[in-house]
């Protein structure tokens, strides 16, 4: 656990630390730019996590989201998102000008291909939008609130992108968990459920039939789990959950 504002909020072992990731791509790879490529495989992993569990990665290992809970989340103001960082015509817009980016860059390097001087070149552009990814996600985070950036992140586009594939190829069905309610009737719509979540999220105000919260913004960190005052919050499998209802009003 970790206090925001006088909120304590879940903070799973691993995220506790990854935060020192960006030390080493983001500020290392100035030094080693090879030290880039280290996001190949991150990349990778976190798009085959989406396929099955859609944003666990942002809720329990992402560096950026450890550094911005801990550490933005002191001096964030906190105020609310906008609603444009919600809009899927922002976060696709997000999506696209990365890809672009990254494709441009690359092809510029193209013709040093099987030198040295390609890898160096090549891992120096991932530290170069690793590191701007910090500095624009902190800033969000202390002007907005800590996990603004998180909203409009291509990467967790990305994995929204392969769970709703793995959704439509029926890959996932019973794998992935959401935040189910053990019993309605005993929630007192407290709404801490909701200031505890790190997305802004209003868990109590949208539980469907089953007693599940299913949101494609839900990166599954537990933290209203854990500030639950009654405990009547957990996690269970979505059988027959349908991938079209991944955005429900929060």
């Amino acid at each position: 656990m970790f206090t925001n504002k006088g909120l304590k909020v879940f903070v799973s072992p691993f995220r506790r630390w990854s935060w020192l990731f960006i030390l080493l791509v983001a500020v290392g790879g100035l030094i080693f730019p090879k030290l880039g490529l280290l996001l190949l495989p991150v990349m990778v992993t976190l798009i085959v996590m989406g396929f099955y569990r859609s944003k666990l990665w942002c809720g329990i290992i992402c560096p950026h989201g450890s550094l911005f809970d801990q550490f933005a989340a002191l001096i964030s103001l906190n105020k609310p998102l906008p609603r444009i960082f919600s809009s899927r015509a922002v976060q696709g817009f997000a999506l696209a000008f990365f890809c672009y980016m990254l494709v441009q860059r690359v092809l510029r390097i193209t013709e040093l291909w099987g030198t040295i001087s390609f890898w160096d070149k090549f891992g120096f552009i991932f530290v170069v939008n690793y590191l701007m990814v910090t500095l624009v996600g902190f800033a969000l985070a202390v002007f907005i609130k800590p996990r603004a950036w998180c909203s409009i992140c291509p990467m967790g586009t990305f994995q929204s992108l392969s769970y709703l594939l793995g959704s439509r190829l029926g890959a996932n069905q019973g794998i992935m968990q959401w935040i189910t309610i053990a019993d309605k009737k005993q929630c007192s719509t407290c709404g801490i459920c909701a200031k505890a979540c790190p997305m802004g999220l209003t868990p109590y105000q949208a539980f469907d039939a089953k007693g599940q919260f299913i949101h494609s913004q839900c990166i599954s960190c537990a933290s209203c789990v854990y500030r639950c005052p009654k405990g009547i919050l957990g996690f269970k499998t979505g059988q027959g959950a349908d991938p079209g209802r991944l955005n429900p009003a929060s």
